[in-house]
């Protein structure tokens, strides 16, 4: 019963696909009500659609959380529609840019830090604003193996999820007196639409990740979500400030 989200509120970015909504689908079945946001509505309301299809409350809302005139409107409908909000699980982010440092433009610079990073940062402490005065929550910041350990061509990305990960542990130490955990989810190769456009561009690379994995194969979204409902409920209530790695192995090649 630990692991139940029962009676629990969540907001989720990037909930139309992948491993924003196949966590969406598992909070829900988990016994969460689970609002998803997103740039598109038209992905979000099939989303909700499923969530409420497994007896749960949805709220799809379009909002792009890089943005930062969006950032309290949305929390703000989200509070008024639930009452609160338990759980937030910033997910929502931008493909990696193929450049070598030596040739990153600030416009790509700018872009992914604003949705990866600042996003990530200023709707934390919104919705932590919420949490505090309704008893505490849990954060979940999806970060990536990327912001552990650079891989070249993609390190504006890399920079930014570290940025995540010290950026997670500040809430962590700020925030518990208010109740609030925070936590992060660092996955390695998984196959959804943002993850897979590497591989589109440069094939071999997919059948190389696959070697360097000591699993043999890339993960896909359903494989995150134990952690997420884990990170959500009480049956982590002893943790924060840690980021866990989600890789297959390939962080140990």
């Amino acid at each position: 019963m630990n692991f139940s989200l029962e009676g629990k509120v969540a907001l989720i970015t990037g909930g139309s696909r992948g491993i924003g909504k196949a966590t969406a689908l598992g909070f829900a079945r988990a016994g969460a009500d689970v609002a998803v946001t997103s740039r598109k509505i038209a992905d979000l309301e099939e989303t909700a659609k499923e969530i409420r299809a497994l007896g749960r409350k949805s709220l799809a809302l379009a909002a792009h959380v890089g943005k930062m005139e969006e950032i309290s409107p949305l929390v703000a409908k989200v509070a008024e529609h639930f009452g609160k909000i338990d759980i937030l699980v910033n997910n929502a982010g931008t493909s990696p840019a193929l450049h070598p440092a030596m040739e990153a433009e600030e416009r790509i610079w700018d872009v992914i830090m604003n949705l990866n990073l600042k996003g990530v940062f200023f709707l934390s402490q919104a919705v932590a604003r919420v949490m505090k005065e309704h008893g505490g929550g849990s954060i979940i910041n999806v970060a990536s193996i990327e912001g552990l350990k650079p891989e070249p061509a993609i390190g504006i990305y890399g920079i930014s999820k570290a940025g995540v990960i010290a950026a997670t542990k500040l809430m962590a130490v700020e925030w518990a007196r208010y109740n609030i955990r925070a936590n992060a989810i660092a996955p390695g190769n998984i196959h959804t639409r943002l993850g897979d456009q590497g591989f589109l561009v440069n094939p071999a690379s997919e059948q190389e990740t696959i070697k360097r994995t000591p699993l043999g194969r890339i993960g896909v979204p359903e494989e995150i979500v134990g952690a997420m409902i884990f990170l959500a409920s009480d049956a982590s209530k002893f943790i924060t400030g840690e980021t866990i790695t989600i890789d297959g192995g390939k962080m140990l090649t």
